[in-house]
C-alpha cells in the first residue's frame, strides 16, 4: 500500500473504533495514532518524517478541521475559499491560488462545517442555509449550503493575524502616513465619532482595531458584532456582544439593533459597532447622538460621500423617516469619515479622511482633510502615492475639551 492507502485504512479503523462521546484526550489520540502508524510501517517502509506527517494529518482529520487545519496554521494565508469539496482556493499576499488538496467527500466537508458553527452556538441546515460564524482564533466564517449554493457547501474563512495589527504596522505597510495617524490618534482621544468606509477586503476591521488602541484605558467600551472579530487591547472595562440567529429550538434571533438598544443601558462611554449593513443604522445614529462620544463603526461604500447615501438607505430600511431628518441625524452624529481602498497592486491604503461640518440647505456638508494622490511614477503593478493634507479641522471643540489643543 502507498502513503494515502495506509492513511485511509488507519482513519477508517479509528473512526469505527473511537467513541467520540468518551473523554479521550488529544495526547492519548496522538499516541494511539502513532502506534498504529508504526505498526503499519513494519509492512510498508515509511520514513520518520512521513510518519510524523501522517500523524498530524490523521489527527487534524479526526479532531481538527481536516485539510483546512494546515491552511489555518499558515499565517501568510488571509482567506480560505471552499467551493464544494473539490475546489479550494486561498489568498496569500494579496493573490489567489488553487489549493491542491480536496475533501474526501461532500459529507466530510459538511461535518467540518457543522463542527465550526457549533463552536459559536450557531445552526446551519437546509432550512437556514446561510450563517456567519467564527473560529476559536477569531477568524471570520461564512457558510452557504444547498440548495442556495448549487455547487455547495460553500465555506469562506477570513483569517486575521494572531497578533492584532497596530497603527505602527499600518504606517510601516504604507497604508497611512505618520501625520494622518497622529491626527486620528488625537481625534480618538478627543472623543470624535469616526466612521470607517471601504469596499470588501479594504481592511476596515483591521483599521478599526488599530484606531481602538488610542481609546483611553479608563473608559467603558462595548463592542457589537455579527461575529466577534475585534481584538481590542488594553481595555479592562470591555463588554463584547455578539448577535444570535434564530434556531429550531425556539430561540429568537438577537440582532445588531437589539444589542445596540441593550448597550445603552450598560453605561457605555463608547460603543463600537463592527459593521453597519442594514436597519441598525438608525439605532447606531441615535446612539451617536445621545452622548456616546468617541464611538466607532464601519460600513461598505465606494467613497466618503457614498457612505452618507448608503447610511440614508440603511436607515430607511428600518424606519420611514423624512430624508431631511435622516441627514440631520448623520450630520449630527458622525464627525469624521475615513475611507479605505484596495488598489490594483492589492495594497490597502487610507484614500480619504473627511470632516462632517453639519447640515445646511438640505445637504450634509463636509470637507476633505486628507486625500491620497497617486504619483506619475506608479505602474500597473505598483501604486506609488501620498496621503496629502488638504485642509484643517474646523470642529475643534472636542479637542479643546479634552485638553489636546
Amino acid at each position: 500500500m502507498n502513503y494515502e492507502e495506509i492513511k485511509t485504512a488507519i482513519k477508517e479503523e479509528f473512526v469505527q473504533k473511537l467513541d467520540f462521546t468518551s473523554e479521550i484526550s488529544e495526547e492519548e489520540l496522538k499516541e494511539d495514532l502513532e502506534q498504529a502508524i508504526v505498526a503499519a510501517s513494519k509492512n510498508q517502509y515509511m520514513s520518520l518524517a512521513d510518519q510524523k506527517r501522517m500523524t498530524r494529518e490523521l489527527f487534524d482529520a479526526i479532531r481538527r478541521l481536516d485539510i483546512l487545519e494546515e491552511l489555518i496554521r499558515d499565517e501568510s494565508i488571509t482567506e480560505i475559499m471552499v467551493n464544494g469539496p473539490s475546489h479550494i482556493f486561498i489568498e496569500k499576499k494579496g493573490k489567489l491560488f488553487r489549493y491542491e488538496k480536496q475533501f474526501e467527500s461532500k459529507d466530510k466537508l459538511s461535518d467540518i462545517i457543522q463542527q465550526i458553527v457549533s463552536t459559536s452556538n450557531r445552526v446551519v441546515n437546509e432550512s437556514m442555509p446561510i450563517v456567519d460564524s467564527r473560529l476559536a482564533g477569531g477568524a471570520r466564517v461564512n457558510v452557504v449550503l444547498n440548495p442556495i449554493a448549487i455547487n455547495g457547501p460553500i465555506l469562506t474563512i477570513r483569517r486575521f493575524p494572531d497578533k492584532p495589527i497596530l497603527m505602527e504596522d499600518l504606517i510601516a505597510f504604507g497604508s497611512v502616513s505618520v501625520e494622518a495617524a497622529e491626527f486620528l490618534k488625537k481625534l480618538v482621544i478627543g472623543g470624535y465619532n469616526i466612521f470607517i468606509s471601504g469596499g470588501t477586503g479594504s481592511g476596515k476591521t483591521t483599521f478599526l482595531n488599530a484606531l481602538s488602541q488610542y481609546i483611553p484605558r479608563t473608559e467603558r467600551v462595548i463592542t457589537i458584532e455579527d461575529s466577534a472579530e475585534l481584538q481590542l487591547l488594553g481595555i479592562d472595562n470591555l463588554v463584547r456582544l455578539e448577535t444570535r440567529n434564530a434556531n429550531m429550538s425556539g430561540c429568537d434571533a438577537i440582532t445588531i439593533r437589539d444589542l445596540i438598544k441593550a448597550s445603552l443601558r450598560m453605561r457605555p462611554d463608547r460603543i463600537i459597532v463592527g459593521e453597519v449593513r442594514g436597519s441598525e443604522a438608525i439605532d447606531m445614529l441615535q446612539a451617536l447622538n445621545t452622548g456616546h462620544d468617541g464611538s466607532l463603526s464601519t460600513g461598505h461604500a465606494n467613497s466618503c460621500n457614498d457612505m452618507f447615501t448608503r447610511l440614508e438607505t440603511m436607515v430607511l430600511m428600518g424606519m420611514d423617516l423624512p430624508l431631511m431628518a435622516i441627514r440631520r441625524q448623520i450630520a449630527s452624529g458622525i464627525d469624521i469619515v475615513v475611507h479605505l481602498g484596495r488598489l490594483r497592486d492589492r495594497s490597502r491604503k487610507v484614500l480619504e479622511i473627511t470632516e462632517v461640518l453639519g447640515f445646511e440647505n438640505g445637504e450634509i456638508q463636509s470637507r476633505i482633510l486628507y486625500q491620497f494622490e497617486e504619483s506619475a511614477e506608479s505602474t500597473k503593478t505598483e501604486v506609488i502615492g501620498e496621503l496629502k493634507k488638504c485642509g484643517e479641522l474646523c470642529q475643534i471643540q472636542k479637542l479643546q475639551f479634552a485638553g489636546i489643543i
